[in-house]
């Protein structure tokens, strides 16, 4: 076999002999072989200039001990259970999950996320074993404050401004800390979620009046209901039911005066549907998480099912009971004198539903821009003859495209910007539609549902597709901030503004 000529003369003194690199087109039926080439390129290494014992720089820094390793696991897994709670993303716990464990020393470590649990493993080397620490994640709940804090806690562990110790305590801090608001401020926010979804469907001040006091009922009721535990699928289920009834007793007794007392059903039926995981499960399903998007896939179908239930037997009451049928509503036709009052119905309905996940005034007035924004698209896309279907697509990827890009540098969580900027245009008045055609209506069709199922899938991709597009220009926007910012100075000639950083 011929002597490479990086090897020099020594080479062939060897008592094996030199390996030659395979030419990557020695083969064109076949890939190179890799470990042969990893094997030349060792052999070929020169050898007599290496030093018998290795330094410390080479060895490298030491394996961190078993009680910093399982001090370091505990703290992002606490943190990754805040997130997978308030309905990140798994992509996202995961990266925060090794950005932290990087941070604080844990390079080497792989995270799995699922729906019910977060698992983490640090392996330190061949000569220690590997620590795995898990975590179940078994409440879930809506409050975003409580997430916001906790990413900037995340924020300031990676730029290493605080330690683990004080991260502990200040996650702690976060942790048990109570709501910003009190419960009977999140009851009266559901109520006006509901009333400004009657005004973006046409109705008026008097159905959203009536649409509110409903909606808060249906609040307290599951209130009372979760405080025994009762599952959340059978309080969709009375929530559904009772809405439904209620919008029936008001139609027979005539307390409103008016050819649409439906929307009120519609109104009820939005709020239910609102909070939902559609987003983050469209987002895992994306991401590769398949279990996790398998199991939020499972929960909203479950949720939706038991709104369903509820309305349908509601539905099917009155038809027992002979009340008077309640006409069933038509989609309003969008002219240019009503799309002001979409953007203010979108935008009011955004800003209560992000106070009704205990937000900040902050995080409220960017849902509220966002809620404005996607109904002011969606409303012009239907007045210019578009689709239901592709309107809502096309006016979430704005909605996740403005969060994706701003929400970061106004120091506001994407996900609240996301879901509170859709919620205004989830189908409420289509689910309600298909469910009066599938249990009133003679020889009914599902059609109409399954345009509801498809407006929401839309929403769930549209605001995926628009965070992703939002990546690059918000990487670029912040290479240009730091280009315009110039070098850093120091000492006295430092500005004010950035001694205060």
């Amino acid at each position: 076999m011929k002597i490479n000529e990086r090897a020099g003369q020594g080479a062939a003194r060897r008592r094996w002999p030199i390996l030659e690199p395979p030419h990557p087109r020695s083969n064109q039926r076949h890939r190179p072989n890799l470990l042969r080439r990893r094997a030349w390129h060792i052999l070929e290494a020169p050898t007599a200039e290496q030093p018998a014992v290795e330094s410390e720089e080479a060895i490298g820094p030491k394996p961190p001990d078993d009680a910093t390793v399982n001090f370091v696991l505990d703290l992002t897994l606490r943190i990754g259970e805040v997130q997978m709670a308030s309905g990140a993303g798994a992509s996202d716990v995961t990266a925060t999950i090794l950005a932290l464990t990087s941070a604080l020393g844990l390079p080497h470590c792989e995270v799995d996320v699922i729906f019910t649990s977060i698992t983490v493993t640090c392996h330190r080397g061949t000569d220690l074993a590997p620590v795995t620490a898990l975590r179940v994640v078994r409440s879930r709940s809506l409050d975003y404050t409580r997430l916001t804090e906790t990413e900037a806690l995340v924020r300031q562990i990676v730029r290493g401004h605080t330690g683990a110790e004080e991260a502990v305590t200040e996650l702690d801090r976060i942790t048990s800390a109570p709501h910003p608001y009190a419960r009977w401020t999140a009851t009266a926010a559901w109520g006006g979620l509901a009333g400004f979804i009657t005004l973006l469907l046409g109705g008026g001040i008097d159905i959203a009046l009536v649409a509110m006091v409903i909606s808060a009922a249906v609040d307290r009721i599951g209130r009372l209901l979760n405080k025994v535990n009762l599952p959340f699928f059978f309080q969709q289920v009375v929530g559904g039911l009772f809405a439904t009834l209620s919008a029936m007793i008001i139609v027979s007794s005539n307390i409103l005066t008016t050819d649409r007392p439906t929307l009120v059903v519609a109104a009820a039926v939005t709020v239910l549907l609102s909070g939902l995981s559609t987003v983050s499960a469209v987002q895992d399903g994306i991401t590769g998480y398949y279990v996790t998007a398998s199991g939020r896939t499972m929960e909203t179908a479950l949720m939706s099912a038991g709104l369903i239930a509820g309305v349908v037997l509601a539905l099917r009451i009155a038809v027992m009971l002979e009340l008077p049928r309640t006409p069933l509503p038509d989609v309003p036709a969008s002219t240019a004198q009503h799309l002001p009052i979409i953007v203010v119905g979108g935008a009011g309905a955004a800003a209560c539903f992000a106070l009704a996940s205990y937000s900040k005034l902050r995080a409220m007035l960017v849902a509220a821009a966002a809620g404005g924004i996607g109904a002011l698209v969606y409303g012009a896309l239907i007045l210019a003859a578009l689709d239901a279907v592709s309107a809502s697509a096309i006016a979430a990827t704005l909605v996740g495209f403005c969060g994706g890009v701003m929400a970061r540098r106004l120091k506001v969580t994407p996900l609240v910007v996301a879901v509170s900027g859709i919620t205004p245009l989830l189908p409420g008045l289509s689910t309600y539609r298909g469910l009066y055609q599938l249990a009133v209506s003679p020889g009914g069709n599902i059609s109409t549902l399954m345009t509801a199922v498809a407006i929401g899938l839309a929403l769930a991709a549209g605001v995926v597709l628009g965070e992703y597009l939002a990546q690059p220009v918000r990487t670029g926007l912040g290479r240009l901030e730091r280009k315009l910012s110039g070098p850093r100075l120091a000492g006295p000639m430092e500005p004010t503004e950035r001694r205060l950083e």
